[in-house]
């Protein structure tokens, strides 16, 4: 038994790891597990990928392409590969992933089994989408081939599922073809939520990535800086290699707190929108700014992090997140990393994938105990309300009650499940 913790920190709880490595032996290996919960890079924030008291079953070591067809763009590759991998091999070679979440130091597995979204989704949809194929080891001997033509109703299961219809051997993945690593963005400060959406409807037809950051200690009186992206046409030139920090050690308290985000996100949004206009960029500089700073998550303390992403719908957005910011603003809790942006309109692969057409606000909070947990009720009650869910691959605590709300298409995954799958949050959120 060795801790393990995801990517909040919250706590470290003892797990047996079985490292997999062979994947012609899997299914040997597992049969007769349980119970048991994929873990690939750990990038979760709570419970998803963890399994306190039972065993993990770590892909980090399934990392192999398997084949790749330069004239059509699929690949085929272990669940254990990291998305970063993927682009350093095949941009260079014309062709790109269409869909990365925020990081690229993502297993394809935790991809799928989250259906992880970009900044890109009103043009290209959630990861899920572009999943052509994928192999399922089940804690019963079984391996199954799934995907959008063969046994599409538990590939819906699988997508999103957060891992409870069995381990994710391989995936066939389609990829879109890119001129090269160069992106040019634009940089806008506003001053309203009002400003934003306006910002948000007018660049969704002419951009392709969209996203933006907020100040969530100003309450209504909302200001952010938009930035939103295209591929270059000129892609001379090689980007320069990015110089990695990294963060040494865990502080003894939080960095974030109620004296320094004012001051925090003061000089954030000046130094920015000071900095607004055009300019060419690498496109991990642009989508991935936290990559480059190793550990970043310690600068939150010893007692870790919560992030609290939000999806509420469009109709009710404006109201629902006026009230949201003003709860923040009073609490005192703000988050420095706030990001918000809207989903397109296309649906949902996956029986429990997040995205849906809305808004959608992401908030870091450090873990301050039951004074935290009162934030939460708070806006878990706006969420409700507004008909809006949670995102399971960066929950911890969500009640069962906003789960069942958010997610009416849970049952569904009963029939779909592996016995032998089961996690923190399963147990949580949808009993044994």
């Amino acid at each position: 038994m060795r801790p393990v913790s995801s990517w909040g920190r919250l706590s470290a709880e003892p797990h047996q790891v079985v490292d997999l490595s062979d994947i012609a032996a899997l299914v040997d290996q597992m049969r007769g597990m349980g119970p048991v919960i994929p873990l690939g890079m750990g990038r979760s924030y709570g419970d998803a990928c963890l399994n306190p008291g039972g065993s993990l079953l770590s892909t980090a070591r399934l990392d192999r392409f398997q084949s790749f067809d330069p004239e059509t763009g699929r690949l085929v590759c272990e669940a254990g590969v990291q998305l970063r991998d993927i682009q350093r091999f095949m941009l260079p070679r014309g062709w790109s992933l269409p869909v990365i979440p925020g990081t690229q130091i993502v297993s394809v597995g935790g991809a799928i089994a989250n259906d992880v979204h970009g900044k890109n989704h009103h043009r290209v949809g959630s990861f899920g989408h572009h999943v052509r194929n994928l192999k399922l080891v089940r804690t019963d001997g079984q391996a199954i081939d799934c995907g959008p033509g063969v046994n599409p109703d538990l590939f819906a299961a699988t997508v999103g599922g957060i891992g409870l219809t069995g381990l994710i051997a391989t995936a066939e993945l389609q990829l879109q073809p890119v001129a090269g690593p160069w992106l040019d963005t634009e940089i806008l400060p506003y001053r309203s939520l009002d400003e934003f959406l306006t910002l948000a409807d007018d660049s969704e037809s002419l951009w392709e990535h969209t996203v933006s950051w907020l100040d969530c200690t100003a309450g209504r009186r909302t200001r952010g800086i938009f930035l939103r992206a295209n591929p270059a046409v000129d892609q001379a030139g090689k980007p320069p290699v990015p110089s990695r920090r990294a963060v040494p050690l865990t502080p003894p308290l939080s960095l974030f707190n109620r004296l320094t985000l004012p001051v925090f996100n003061t000089l954030y949004y000046h130094l920015n929108a000071h900095r607004g206009g055009t300019k060419r960029r690498p496109f991990d500089t642009f989508l991935f700014p936290l990559d480059d700073v190793q550990d970043w998550n310690r600068l939150y303390g010893p007692r870790g992090f919560y992030q609290y992403q939000l999806v509420v719908p469009r109709d009710a957005g404006p109201a629902a997140l006026r009230d949201i910011l003003d709860i923040i603003a009073k609490s005192g809790q703000g988050s420095f990393l706030a990001v918000i942006k809207t989903f397109g309109e296309r649906a949902s692969p996956g029986l429990l994938s997040f995205p849906k057409p809305g808004i959608t606000l992401s908030l870091d909070f450090p873990n301050r105990g039951a004074r935290t947990e009162r934030l939460f009720v708070e806006l878990d009650a706006v969420v409700r309300a507004a008909g809006g869910r949670l995102y399971l691959a960066k929950d911890a605590r969500m009640p069962r009650d906003l789960f069942d709300a958010g997610y009416p298409r849970a049952p569904e995954l009963a029939r779909f499940r592996d016995p032998g799958m089961s996690s923190g949050m399963s147990r949580r959120l949808m009993g044994h």
